[in-house]
C-alpha cells in the first residue's frame, strides 16, 4: 500500500522464498547475491529454500555453502529427481514465512521483481496469490508457441483467466500453501488449486531474462503430460470431492441409452411374434442389441465406479510424502 507522500510501504511481515533446484550450480551463488540485495535495499525479512531435487554437479555443496555462510539460506535435498511438484512442497513444509514466492533458480525469473509482487498483494484488494505473467518471453518458439496453447485451454476449461499459468514466479499467503496438495507434475496448476479453494488470484507482468547458464529441463514430453495433467485438474477442481457426479452422469447417459434400445427391440419383437403386426425376425442379429446391452453395462460400471470412488474420497483422509529427503542443512 501506499505510505505517506506517495511511497511505497510494503507488508512487514517474513517472506519465505523456495526455490526448486536441477543441475544449477553456475546460476545458484549469483541468485542468491541478487535476492540478498533486493531483501538488503528493502529491509525485507527473509528466508530463502533451496530444494534440490537430484542434481548431480555440484548444487548441493553450493546450497551447504551458502547456508553456512547466511543463515536465512537452508536446503533440502532429495534421494533422486522427485519432480518441481515435490520439490515445492517440501519447500512449503519447511517454510516459516507469513508470505510464500516461488521462482526458478536458472537466473530468468528476476528477484528484483519481489517489492512490485509484495506490493500487489498489499494493495488492500483481497488478492491472496500473485501469479507472474512472462509479458515478453525469452525463449524459443517450440516453448512459446504451445505454453500460449496450453494458457488458453487451462483458462477455458478451469474458469481462471491467466496469461500464464505456469510462471515460474508466484507469491502466495501461507494459507494458500497450506490448503493445497501437490503431486505428480500439478505446480503447472498451483493458480488453479488456489482458485478452487476460494483464493483470489491476480496476475502481475514481469520481467522474463535469458537463459545464461545450462539448458532447459522441459521437452516436448512435457506438452502431452501437461495436457494430461490438465483433464485431471479440470476433474478434481470440479469433482474433486463428488466424483459420483460425474461417473454417474456418464452411467445414467449410458443407461439411458441402452434401455431405450432395449425397450425399442422388445416392443418391435412383441409387435412380431405377440400381435403378429409384422412378419417375424430373429432380434439377435440386429446391431442395436449389441450396443443397447454394452451401453446398459458401461451405464452400470460407470455408476458402480463413482460409488467406490465416493467411498474413497469420504474414508481417505491420510496423504503421504511423494518424496524421500536424503539431507537437510542444518540451522546455525
Amino acid at each position: 500500500m501506499n505510505g505517506p507522500a506517495g511511497t511505497l510501504t510494503l507488508s512487514p511481515m517474513k517472506l519465505s522464498l523456495v526455490i526448486p533446484v536441477l543441475n544449477e550450480v553456475e546460476s545458484l551463488r549469483e541468485l542468491h547475491a541478487q535476492i540478498v540485495q533486493v531483501a538488503s535495499e528493502r529491509s525485507l525479512d527473509i528466508e530463502v529454500i533451496f530444494v534440490d531435487d537430484g542434481s548431480r554437479d555440484g548444487s548441493w555443496k553450493l546450497i551447504e555453502q551458502l547456508a553456512r555462510d547466511d543463515s536465512r539460506v537452508s536446503g533440502i535435498k532429495f534421494r533422486r529427481n522427485f519432480g518441481k511438484a515435490a520439490a515445492l512442497t517440501a519447500g512449503f513444509q519447511r517454510a516459516t514465512g507469513d508470505l510464500i514466492l516461488t521462482m526458478d533458480a536458472d537466473l530468468q525469473d528476476d528477484p528484483a521483481e519481489i517489492p512490485s509482487f509484495l506490493a500487489k498483494l498489499d494493495e488492500g484488494d483481497g488478492a491472496d496469490f500473485v501469479n507472474g505473467w512472462k509479458m515478453r518471453r525469452l525463449d524459443p518458439w517450440h516453448k512459446t508457441y504451445p505454453s500460449k496453447v496450453f494458457n488458453w485451454l487451462v483458462s477455458r476449461l478451469t474458469g481462471l483467466k491467466l496469461h500464464d499459468h505456469n510462471c515460474g514466479v508466484k507469491l502466495f499467503r501461507v494459507a494458500v500453501a497450506r490448503e493445497i496438495r501437490l503431486y505428480g507434475e500439478m505446480h503447472r496448476f498451483v493458480p488453479v488449486l488456489a482458485h478452487a479453494k476460494g483464493f483470489r488470484v491476480v496476475e502481475l507482468g514481469v520481467n522474463h531474462r535469458s537463459r545464461q547458464h545450462g539448458y532447459s529441463k522441459y521437452g516436448f514430453r512435457r506438452f502431452a503430460r501437461g495436457f494430461l495433467d490438465l483433464l485431471t485438474v479440470t476433474f478434481l477442481t470440479d469433482y474433486g470431492q463428488r466424483p459420483h457426479h460425474m461417473l454417474g452422469w456418464v452411467g445414467l447417459v449410458c443407461l439411458g441409452f441402452g434401455f431405450a434400445g432395449l425397450s425399442y427391440l422388445a416392443a418391435i419383437w412383441l409387435l412380431m411374434n405377440v400381435c403378429s403386426v409384422w412378419p417375424s425376425t430373429p432380434i439377435g442379429n440386429r446391431p442395436l442389441l449389441a450396443y443397447s446391452i454394452a451401453s446398459t453395462l458401461l451405464g452400470a460400471q460407470a455408476i458402480a465406479v463413482g460409488l467406490i470412488a465416493e467411498l474413497i474420497v469420504h474414508y481417505n483422509h491420510r496423504d503421504s510424502d511423494s518424496y524421500s529427503v536424503a539431507e537437510e542443512t542444518r540451522s546455525p
